[in-house]
């Protein structure tokens, strides 16, 4: 009974997840994906800046990461500074579309232990921004490709340890597939997804991670755009063995026929842009150039 209450809660959420709207102003449009910008890419620029970056250059939603570093981490983004921090969205007509952290399924047992939380933390951030409509809080998984058959049970009964947290949480758990990481391929999500059937977990589609791995546009959207609560855009150069991530426009990712397919597939979520610290970490990065160049190239399959 605990369990069925725990689900239909968590059932309850998601539904308002999917309504896409900002607490106390207009529904967003939902014809159409909307577009933002991760602040992972912003690791230097103060809060404040960054939001005012990102509503400046046309963005519609932002998301915040909470890694360790960065000005919105739990532990430094204090109650006081998160009630300013709805203010200024409010003022700026930006919404939060997710919250980034890192999370490991691949963990030992106190690490695992320490991700409970981590995600409990995040889940405080969550509903402070925004009670109603907590923000997608999102992570990779953990491992490394070659594990996955040994792996794979662990970490289905790590995933069932998220997924009770994040239902008695009340928030939506994003899972993304890395190149990188036991998880690697849509048919690995779905798998892990089939053993913990939580609405409380859903996916974050990244297809930098498959455009590297050969893996077709349109056969790991159909496959995980029904689970799929927020979509990250990057672009990549080489393949799993040696790559590198680039930003939107920079390398080989066809984003007409990309933001075709969202459409044909009735795709209106939040599409964010996601630097990666391959870029960002790169000497004389400037992160309003990267929001603007990434703004230019994707705001065009965006507009109404």
């Amino acid at each position: 009974m605990l369990l069925d209450r725990r689900r239909l809660l968590a059932a309850l959420l998601c539904l308002a997840h999917n309504a896409r709207h900002a607490r106390g102003r207009e529904p967003l449009r939902e014809s159409r994906p909307t577009l933002g910008f991760s602040l992972y890419g912003m690791p230097k620029l103060e809060l404040d800046q960054a939001l005012r970056v990102c509503a400046e250059v046309g963005y519609e939603h932002i998301e915040l990461c909470l890694n360790p570093g960065y000005p919105t981490h739990p532990e430094a983004f204090a109650p006081a500074l998160r009630r300013q921090t709805v203010d200024l969205l409010g003022e700026l007509r930006l919404r939060v579309s997710a919250l980034m952290v890192l999370l490991n399924l691949a963990a030992n047992d106190e690490a695992h232990r320490q991700g409970l939380g981590v995600l409990a933390a995040a889940a405080r951030v969550a509903h402070d921004l925004n009670d109603r409509e907590p923000p997608l809080i999102e992570t990779v998984l953990g491992g490394t490709p070659g594990e996955w058959d040994t792996l794979k049970n662990r970490l289905a009964a790590r995933l069932a340890d998220w997924a009770r947290a994040a239902e008695e949480h009340q928030v939506v758990l994003g899972l993304k597939a890395h190149v990188s990481s036991a998880v690697n391929q849509p048919e690995r999500l779905l798998w892990l997804l089939e053993q913990v059937p939580s609405p409380a977990l859903q996916v974050v589609y990244d297809y930098s991670h498959f455009e590297l791995q050969g893996i077709g546009l349109e056969d790991s959207l159909q496959s995980l755009l029904p689970r799929t609560r927020l979509i990250h855009v990057k672009d990549t150069r080489g393949d799993p063995r040696e790559f590198r991530f680039l930003l939107p426009g920079e390398g080989r990712t066809d984003y007409r026929l990309y933001f075709e397919l969202l459409r044909k597939h009735r795709y209106t979520g939040p599409v964010c842009v996601e630097v990666s610290g391959q870029v960002f970490g790169q000497p004389g990065y400037d992160p309003v150039d990267a929001a603007r160049r990434c703004h230019a190239v994707l705001s065009r399959w965006t507009k109404p």
